[in-house]
């Protein structure tokens, strides 16, 4: 199976459709399993999108109200301590392990590693076998790389989906997510209002300060992914909203557009599923979708050094 070259976002590359995997053994439903630092996150009215869209090709606009219901969310992307205990309970095997690969940045590639395979366009994306949820960057780097209360990576949405079910929740809807996300602040860009991130004095999250793909000078404090707790929470008690690891929402990526090069774009990603709030690798200059507007789609067995997911519990 090769990297898939020519579909979905820049942001996050996508395996081939159609790949041939074993599928998982299927997660039985408990009860919830809801962290004790779980935020609840009032009802009722609310607003998706923006009225100032940055990248209106991935449908950011227009902004609209929209209702949602009331649950619970947790405070943080869910953490590679949290998903090892659902591995002992449930021996579940992740796609990633199943496929035997996974893509890594070109900068997390272990030294003497020896060639690895890029991604067309996208050169900084490699496939390195091996790699996991337990080996971050390749085979045997876990005990160097691995840390208990950082998010979990390599994360497909079928993955996301599994635990989900097995703490007795789901994925939140794009709705959801947003008005969890603004904090209660309205139409805001930032889960902390408007100020932009830059490269020189303010870094209220964990993203790319420097020269896009050449070289982050980490004024955050972070190379790679934060601890799942850590910067300020916004206003509902969340916290790394954007920033450090993309997340998983429940929803498939749709786009209401009659432009036709996005409705060609979109005719290659059928299946695709819709992934909220940037990551650590995301900059202004080539990927701005830290806002809470931005939208990328990739394909639901698709796995990276960068991709978690965190939980909701409808009330």
């Amino acid at each position: 199976m090769q990297p898939d070259t020519k579909k979905g976002s820049c942001c996050s590359p996508s395996r081939s459709a159609g790949a041939d995997t074993p599928l998982a053994a299927p997660i039985a439903t408990g009860g919830k399993r809801i962290p004790d630092d779980a935020v609840h996150i009032p009802g009722g009215r609310s607003l998706a999108g923006t009225s100032r869209p940055e990248i209106p090709d991935d449908g950011e606009d227009p902004i609209r109200n929209t209702r949602v219901k009331p649950f619970r969310v947790g405070a943080t992307t869910v953490t590679n301590a949290q998903f090892a205990e659902f591995i002992s309970e449930t021996s579940y095997v992740t796609e990633a392990e199943r496929f035997g690969w996974s893509f890594v940045f070109w900068m997390q590639v272990p030294e003497g590693l020896g060639p690895t395979l890029g991604v067309k366009d996208v050169e900084w994306w490699r496939r390195v076998d091996g790699t996991n949820w337990r080996d971050i960057n390749g085979p045997g780097t876990m005990d160097a790389v691995w840390k208990p209360d950082h998010p979990v990576v390599h994360m497909s949405w079928n993955d996301a989906q599994a635990y989900a079910k097995w703490a007795g929740g789901r994925l939140p809807t794009e709705a959801e997510w947003e008005h969890a996300a603004r904090g209660g602040l309205g139409d805001v860009r930032f889960p902390w209002g408007d100020r932009a991130p830059d490269d020189a004095d303010f870094q209220p999250c964990n993203i790319w300060q420097g020269d896009f793909p050449k070289t982050n000078s980490a004024k955050d404090g972070f190379v790679t992914t934060a601890p799942a707790r850590y910067y300020e929470p916004n206003g509902y008690g969340l916290y790394n909203v954007v920033g450090n690891v993309w997340e998983w929402t429940a929803d498939a990526y749709r786009i209401k557009s009659l432009k036709k090069h996005v409705r060609q774009r979109l005719a290659t990603m059928k299946g695709y599923k819709l992934s909220k709030g940037g990551s650590f690798l995301c900059h202004a200059s080539y990927c701005y979708r830290y806002r809470i507007a931005a939208r990328s789609g990739t394909s639901p067995d698709s796995t990276t050094t960068h991709q978690g997911f965190r939980v909701v519990w409808p009330e």
